[in-house]
């Protein structure tokens, strides 16, 4: 038997074990049915609150959606938007306006875990419904919360609560290993269909959509890694456009509740509706302070009121779940279009922000005609290095394509820090006793997980304190770019670092056009997003609030939070041929095995004779800037040869990363 034929029915077996597993553990039509019905009696009916408003706290941010629809008319509407930069800035804002909700509450996800951040959140959606406010949480299936005795107790919570789960693979809301073997192998496309449309809309007046998911890293309350991410609030009549999309979803096929589910349904008909298992909050300092703070008018209105832009009309472009069908209609994913109409639109400049910087074949044919333009417009990139990304194997197929970012496309590129310096986060939630320095030698076996401390506003490195072995041990899959089959071990989590501290990668996908068309979204620019997963952006087309998006991602590309990705100083023979022979190995569909890559990454260096950062292009670039090296701060071993190894083989894998 040759290995073909062996590899063929070693899959084939894998498929049949996968399947027939799958078929031991599911439930009949009736058993389901049985399982819905106990989950369905366990339902309190009790409603705590017998007022008109639900008893819904009074918020000056909730008020905001009656005051833009109030001054809206149909010819032209009127929003307010506010972005929400900082983590827990942006936790605080979804507390209070869940708190204020007065008739319904709807929250679509990709990751909801049930640490600290997601446990609040959950807990306020229950007492929500409890006060009669009707509640739906929508949740990717791939990393919905990983807790049966959780998923079966809120099946059975209250008549104002329902869950659903979408896209389970196997029917399942618990994946094992095999599951995942066997959904790559039977089923490889169906399981890429992910949601990652991300909602949090209340009473069909204000909601937030963006970047974030429920869980710490994502709130700046991870010890270890906590994502720079960046989420917008709007408030106004757009927010029926939100309400359609997420009702779509909810109808879907693929939107199962979680009693119907074969392992939920099994803790049912097992054991019945288990009580909700008590918080068990690793900070539960910080919760109470925050909550506290959830309630205080003042707070919310210096915070987030104050900080409202008015703007005009308001645009949520959001795939529906129609994209995930062979045959479907051309408005059933919106969002890629609308946003390459954008870019091919530009006249000046295009500042751009995600995190995994790999183009499709349209995003880059996009870009070329770009360049070939007279004059062509500016095109600005935030991306991760690697040092701060939380997905190696995608930021490997970004360094692949260097060259052709930096020559062909004229991409002026900042890849950001594992330890900025000027992020917006609350370093003194982050970390209560201040930031003790730590030695740039520091590395130990917690600096392979990413735990330690963080840069404060002066530029030390400070160790965290606070992670305990549980919260070191607890992590729920934090990357999104891929599924999880693909994203478990060692292999994909954060790489070493030379130094120890609570790092920082970055995660927001937004984009400003000639500063005057602002996108803040879900969309991570990349092929997944194109192909696969259903995403949502907000187009604001207002200058104002442009030029403020426009200056937050400055601030994250400032020398203090980036390092500058730029060709290599030309040596003096041979250059030619270098760059001859980088070019012909990068363009192989496999072997891109030349080692001396086209760029590097540098460092500003201030002084007199550079008192502000250059472009790349500028003639004294390389007398303001010092190479630091293709992989800056980290600790170069095994995983700089596993990276190489990616880059050279690994180009296959760029249609799902």
């Amino acid at each position: 038997m040759n290995r073909r034929a062996v590899s063929l029915a070693v899959r084939c077996a894998a498929i049949w074990l996968a399947l027939l597993c799958s078929a031991c553990a599911s439930l009949s039509d009736a058993q389901r049915d049985r399982a819905a019905g106990i989950a369905a009696a366990a339902r309190s009916d009790v409603v705590e609150c017998t007022q008109p408003d639900a008893c819904a706290l009074s918020s000056p941010l909730y008020d905001l959606g009656a005051r833009a629809r109030a001054e809206s008319t149909p010819q032209a509407p009127r929003h307010y938007a506010v972005i929400l930069d900082e983590g827990q800035g942006a936790l605080l804002a979804r507390l209070n306006l869940i708190r204020s909700a007065r008739q319904r509450i709807d929250l679509q996800t990709y990751i909801f875990d049930k640490d600290d951040s997601a446990r609040l959140v959950l807990d306020e959606l229950l007492a929500a419904a409890r006060r009669g406010v009707k509640v739906r949480l929508l949740i990717d299936q791939l990393s919905a919360i990983a807790d049966l005795e959780i998923l079966a107790a809120l099946s059975g919570a209250h008549d104002n609560f329902s869950i659903r789960i979408y896209n389970p693979s196997f029917g399942k809301a618990k994946l094992n290993y095999l599951d995942y073997a066997g959904s790559v192998l039977c089923c490889f496309r169906r399981f890429n269909q992910r949601m990652h449309t991300k909602l949090l809309l209340v009473d069909e007046r204000i909601g937030i959509s963006g970047g974030r998911n429920y869980q710490d890293d994502y709130y700046d309350w991870d010890a270890e890694y906590n994502f720079r991410d960046r989420d917008v609030l709007v408030a106004g009549p757009e927010a029926a456009a939100m309400a359609g999309n997420f009702q779509a979803f909810w109808d879907a096929r693929r939107s199962v509740p979680a009693e119907r589910l074969n392992d939920v349904g099994r803790t049912l008909l097992d054991g019945g509706v288990p009580a909700m298992p008590v918080p068990s909050y690793l900070r539960p300092e910080r919760v109470q302070a925050l909550s506290l703070e959830a309630n205080d008018a003042g707070v919310i209105e210096q915070r987030f009121v104050q900080a409202a832009y008015p703007v005009g009309a308001v645009q949520y472009v959001a795939d529906l779940p129609q994209k995930h069908r062979r045959e479907r209609a051309d408005n059933a994913a919106p969002a890629a279009p609308e946003l390459e109409a954008l870019i091919a639109g530009a006249q000046t400049e295009v500042l751009l922000q995600t995190p995994y910087l790999v183009l499709s074949k349209q995003a880059q044919n996009l870009f070329r005609a770009l360049r070939q333009r007279q004059p062509p417009p500016r095109v600005i990139v935030s991306t991760n290095s690697l040092a701060a990304t939380d997905n190696p194997i995608v930021y490997s197929m970004s360094f692949k394509y260097k060259r052709r970012y930096l020559r062909e496309f004229g991409f002026q590129i900042h890849e950001y820090k594992p330890f900025p310096e000027d992020a917006p986060v609350d370093y003194a939630a982050l970390m209560p006793d201040g930031p003790p320095l730590a030695t740039e030698g520091e590395v130990s076996s917690r600096t392979a997980s990413g735990s330690g401390g963080i840069r404060g506003p002066s530029g030390s490195l400070g160790p965290s304190g606070n992670a305990s072995a549980g919260e070191t041990t607890r992590r729920l899959q934090r990357t999104e770019s891929r599924p999880s089959f693909f994203s478990s071990g060692a292999a994909t989590e954060p790489l070493p670092l030379k130094r120890a501290g609570v790092r920082m990668g970055l995660h927001a996908k937004s984009m400003v056009i000639d500063g005057a068309t602002a996108v803040i979204g879900t969309h991570n620019f990349d092929p997944r997003s194109e192909n696969y997963n259903t995403e949502a952006a907000v187009v604001i087309r207002d200058a104002a609030f442009a030029q403020a998006l426009a200056e937050s991602i400055r601030r994250d590309m400032s020398p203090r939070n980036a390092w500058v990705i730029a060709p290599r100083a030309k040596p003096p023979v041979f250059s030619g041929l270098d760059y001859s022979l980088g070019k012909v190995s990068e363009s192989l569909p496999i072997f891109d095995v030349w080692p001396w890559r086209y760029a590097s990454s540098y460092e500003f260096q201030p002084g007199p004779e550079c008192p502000l950062p250059l472009a790349p292009k500028d003639p004294g670039f390389h007398r303001c800037y010092v190479a630091v090296g293709d992989f800056p701060e980290v600790n170069v071993g095994p995983k700089w040869l596993y990276t190489r190894v990616l880059t050279a083989f690994g180009a296959g894998l760029v249609p799902i990363l």
